[in-house]
């Protein structure tokens, strides 16, 4: 029993290991990276659309969303003759946007080399990214909006949200407001179903403009008067 015990955190961190391994696995590929990166616009797309995104035959493109799927990094759904994909979830779309920051560290001798309409503002699967989304989340840290605890609004930012007609999911497993890296800017934008339900209010106030089948965002005139009015955010 003894023997049994003191194996069995061993047989649980190789377990780990080899998930940590499968999953790293789907994801060193050029192709299924590309088809991962296009997925973070949040849209649900088709294998047709994929293979364009990925510039790859139709039947590469299927073994590779196939590898994807037996990893669980992305979901299909199925309509009549039609089937979609997207990425599993919220956490799949953090972690994907965390290995971009990651590897634009690694090419620290090159300068930044992100298109400056992405750099400027973009979807990150269902929250902002970008310049404006990462001055948004410091002046929310700079004037008290999240709690000293990791993750969670305070309830000074409680009451900006509700003043701002933001409704937060109380009762969900997702996190509330976690810090997002930034892989442009290197640094913290607003993530957590928090930063998904400002994004929601600011396409539904027509703050927002999404460009169709890419990530880039364009703030409208309203939307300009807004940032400046709330976060005291000057777009040139």
């Amino acid at each position: 029993m003894i023997k049994n015990k003191i194996n069995q955190p061993i047989d649980e961190n190789e377990h780990l290991e080899k998930s940590i391994s499968k999953v790293a696995s789907a994801i060193a590929d050029s192709s299924r990276v590309s088809i991962l990166c296009a997925l973070m616009d949040g849209r649900a797309w088709t294998a047709t659309e994929l293979s364009a995104a990925a510039n790859i035959a139709p039947s590469t493109t299927s073994a590779h969303l196939t590898k994807l799927l037996n990893n669980h990094l992305i979901s299909c759904l199925s309509q009549g003759r039609h089937r979609y994909y997207r990425l599993a979830g919220s956490d799949i779309a953090e972690l994907l946007e965390i290995l971009m920051g990651v590897s634009m560290k690694l090419e620290y001798q090159a300068p930044i080399s992100t298109p400056i309409h992405l750099r400027k503002a973009r979807t990150c699967y269902d929250h902002l990214a970008g310049e404006i989304a990462v001055q948004i989340y410091d002046f929310m840290d700079k004037n008290g909006w999240f709690t000293s605890k990791e993750n969670k609004l305070s309830m000074i930012g409680i009451e900006q949200f509700h003043n701002l007609n933001i409704n937060i999911p109380m009762h969900t497993k997702r996190k509330m407001a976690c810090a997002c890296l930034d892989w442009s800017e290197r640094r913290m934008h607003l993530g957590g179903s928090a930063g998904a339900a400002l994004l929601h209010a600011f396409e539904q106030n027509e703050w927002i403009v999404k460009t169709a089948g890419y990530r880039e965002v364009t703030f409208t005139t309203s939307g300009k008067k807004a940032l400046k009015r709330i976060f005291g955010i000057d777009i040139v």
